[in-house]
């Protein structure tokens, strides 16, 4: 790999999985929040609209940090991928411009509406546009995975006389089925993402005996959001993708498994370090034809190894894609694990008095940011050595006039910028957790207004 190439996939790596912590947010609130408006409408109660409000203003921070962190994105698809762009553009150009122009539109005119409308709208279309709020951000989310899913399974194009890919089909191209499967998985794991956010708050506020009935919604509403959204993010979801991954990548699955030789009944590994030089898994503790069922439903299916393949198509970083692998599935264990202990005590009524669970809750919302990079990571990873899979080698993509040592310094700008903007959304959150709810002004049935504290 040339030192350009290094620095370009460096530099496009920093920046993505800086900016990914935002959206994964967003993604889950707006669901978490349609779901605290639509109880506020139903109930009648105060609080749950206070709830709503609250974790809206987050969402606000969130996606403006979304949008700044975003940006260089864009740009460096010229900058730094040229020859890439060049060849790819007239496809994945196609859902990048939808994504802009429907998705996000969509969003920020909504989130508006929601941060500054509410008196003005009234309660039902202020719900109206917390549910039109979600579907901006998940049909962002869409577009965006459909353009990442042509890199992993491309479909619905044809190649051009000049060797540039075009949309041929383009329904085809829009609900690839690796984007549906991925899309699902995605956006439960967006879900868990909010879901613990939300019950960490919630689990802090009980903790100090502050804001009483607002905590004790963000409690339960995260708990049980964060037990669904961790069970789907395993099954069916993470299934389905396995699965997917299976069938047209045999090679990312054999390395995401630390698996060099082929054969029946293939065990799936909790625990090992793949040894490339060796090409085996030390220490390795199994489980006997797990992965031969995960792969194909049949606990007796072949599963190949690396050594089936041709070296040249092998990820370029099996090690880091194995631990990013295991990672997230591991993490993902825990995170069923623990909501569901949760939710059963919240069932119980003892949840608010268990204090040991309500620090855990409270220290566990990075995990889910730190699964949902290391998944992403897997996937990017399990694509290599290939930008387009198949089609186009990652060694091809880079812009061969923009050398190093302007990436690298580049690269050293947006790691300050970052850090900068980081810090300050952190202090910003934690002003905005330090205050609490605002007030819900209520009039009675004598005329006088009167407030309520939640």
């Amino acid at each position: 790999m040339s030192d350009s190439l290094f620095w370009h996939r460096l530099q496009f790596g920093f920046t993505i999985t800086f900016h990914y912590i935002f959206p994964q947010l967003t993604m889950g609130l707006a669901l978490l929040i349609v779901v605290l408006k639509g109880m506020g409408l139903r109930t009648g109660n105060s609080a749950w609209h206070d709830a709503a409000r609250f974790w809206t203003r987050l969402f606000g921070l969130s996606f403006a940090m979304g949008v700044v962190t975003g940006v260089p994105m864009e740009f460096q698809f010229g900058t730094n991928w040229g020859a890439f762009t060049a060849r790819t553009g007239g496809v994945i150009g196609q859902t990048l411009a939808m994504e802009g122009i429907f998705a996000f539109f969509l969003e920020s005119s909504f989130v508006a509406i929601l941060l500054w409308g509410e008196k003005r709208v009234g309660p039902r279309l202020h719900f109206a546009a917390a549910v039109a709020l979600l579907a901006g951000s998940w049909l962002s989310g869409y577009f965006i995975i459909v353009t990442n899913s042509f890199m992993q399974h491309p479909v619905g194009h044809a190649l051009a006389a000049d060797g540039t890919m075009q949309i041929a089909r383009l329904a085809e191209f829009v609900f690839n089925p690796w984007a549906v499967v991925q899309f699902f998985h995605n956006q439960a794991a967006a879900t868990v993402t909010g879901a613990f956010v939300v019950a960490a708050v919630g689990a802090w506020w009980t903790l100090r005996g502050e804001h009483a009935e607002v905590a004790q919604i963000s409690l339960r509403t995260g708990v049980v959001a964060g037990l669904v959204a961790s069970m789907l993010v395993a099954f069916p979801t993470g299934h389905a993708q396995g699965r997917m991954v299976a069938e047209h990548q045999p090679v990312t699955l054999a390395a995401m498994e630390g698996r060099f030789d082929s054969g029946p009944r293939a065990a799936m590994a909790l625990v090992g370090q793949p040894n490339v030089a060796e090409r085996k898994l030390d220490n390795p503790i199994e489980l006997p034809a797990i992965l031969s069922w995960i792969a194909y439903g049949d606990f007796s299916a072949n599963v190949r190894g690396l050594n089936s393949f041709d070296e040249r198509d092998w990820p370029t970083n099996i090690e880091l894609l194995y631990f990013g692998f295991h990672i997230m599935v591991g993490l993902g264990t825990l995170f069923i694990g623990l909501m569901a202990l949760a939710s059963f005590l919240l069932w119980r009524g003892q949840l608010a008095h268990q204090r040991w669970l309500l620090w855990a809750l409270t220290l566990a919302f990075p995990f889910p940011f730190i699964a949902n990079t290391a998944g992403w990571m897997a996937a990017e990873l399990g694509r290599q050595p290939w930008l387009v899979y198949g089609l186009m080698r990652t060694a091809e993509g880079g812009s061969p006039t923009v050398h190093s040592g302007a990436t690298v310094f580049t690269l050293l700008g947006f790691a300050g910028l970052y850090f900068v903007l980081g810090v300050t959304f952190l202090a910003l959150v934690a002003v905005e957790i330090g205050h609490g709810p605002r007030l819900s002004h209520v009039v009675s049935a004598s005329g006088a207004s009167t407030t309520h504290h939640a």
